[in-house]
């Protein structure tokens, strides 16, 4: 007996969107990471704060997709967009925040000119580690790619994660007979 359902289902199409932020979002991740532990890029506080989009996106993508995919009530994966939508919108003002620190068009928080807290075991350790150290300012861009620093990039790559998002929320769901 085949079941009907009355109620609209996910569509493939946001299916594909789904695997697209993910994909996104996690090459994001993977790339920022790449640049701190590879690289030896160390970030600021602005740069840290600037991940937390990604991280919690990118598994709510991967239960999005999946919910999608098999076709789940259209009315939650449409939340779940949202919810990327809020999230990116988040990221997006974030960047532009840590952008506008770059440029000097306004100061930092107090947290961006303090190095990391370590753990020393003596004072000869905590010398040698003011030595090794300098803060990380969120006023400083560590390097430029096409003209734009790494929150330059991030601004723009949220605001089109925001608006893959808005477009996937706005498709109607189907009804499957």
């Amino acid at each position: 007996m085949k079941t009907i359902s009355i109620f609209p289902r996910a569509q493939p199409l946001q299916t594909t969107l789904a695997i697209v932020l993910f994909i996104g979002m996690s090459s994001m991740i993977f790339a920022a990471l790449g640049f701190q532990y590879i690289v030896g890029f160390v970030p600021c506080k602005l740069c840290l704060m600037e991940r937390t989009p990604y991280y919690i996106g990118a598994p709510l993508m991967l239960i999005t997709a999946y919910l999608s995919a098999i076709h789940f009530a259209d009315i939650y994966v449409r939340k779940l967009f949202l919810a990327i939508l809020a999230l990116m919108t988040y990221g997006f003002i974030l960047s532009l925040y840590h952008v506008g620190t770059e440029w000097k068009f306004w100061k930092g928080p107090a947290a961006c000119s303090f190095p990391a807290i370590f753990i020393l075991k003596n004072a000869a350790d905590l010398l040698d580690s003011l030595n090794m150290f300098r803060p990380i300012s969120c006023s400083e861009a560590p390097g430029y790619f096409l003209g734009l620093s790494i929150g330059g990039w991030n601004a723009i790559l949220s605001l089109v994660y925001a608006a893959i998002a808005f477009f996937a929320a706005r498709t109607p769901g189907k009804i499957y007979h």
